[in-house]
C-alpha cells in the first residue's frame, strides 16, 4: 500500500507507549496496532483527529504517501 503510517515515530518523540496512546485516544491496543503496522484499510477522521490531539501533531506527521515500486518504474 502506498500510504505509510508513522505512528511509531510520533510515539517515540512523545515518549509514549502504544497502550497509553490507545487509552487516551479511546481505541483498543489491537486496533491501534492494526493502524500502526499499516494493515488498516481505512481510518475514521474522528480517530485521526484524536490521534493528532493526543500526539500534538498534524495528520501529515502520521500518514505519508510512498510511490510503489511499479509506479516509480513507470509500470
Amino acid at each position: 500500500m502506498p500510504i505509510a503510517v508513522d505512528i511509531d515515530v510520533m510515539l517515540a518523540r512523545r515518549k509514549m507507549s502504544v497502550g497509553e496512546l490507545a487509552d487516551r485516544v479511546g481505541i483498543t491496543p489491537a486496533n491501534l496496532a492494526v493502524l500502526k503496522n499499516g494493515r488498516a484499510k481505512a481510518v475514521r477522521f474522528a480517530t485521526l483527529a484524536a490521534l493528532c490531539e493526543v500526539l500534538e501533531c498534524q495528520p501529515g506527521d502520521l500518514l505519508r504517501w510512498e510511490a510503489e515500486a511499479e509506479d516509480v518504474a513507470g509500470g
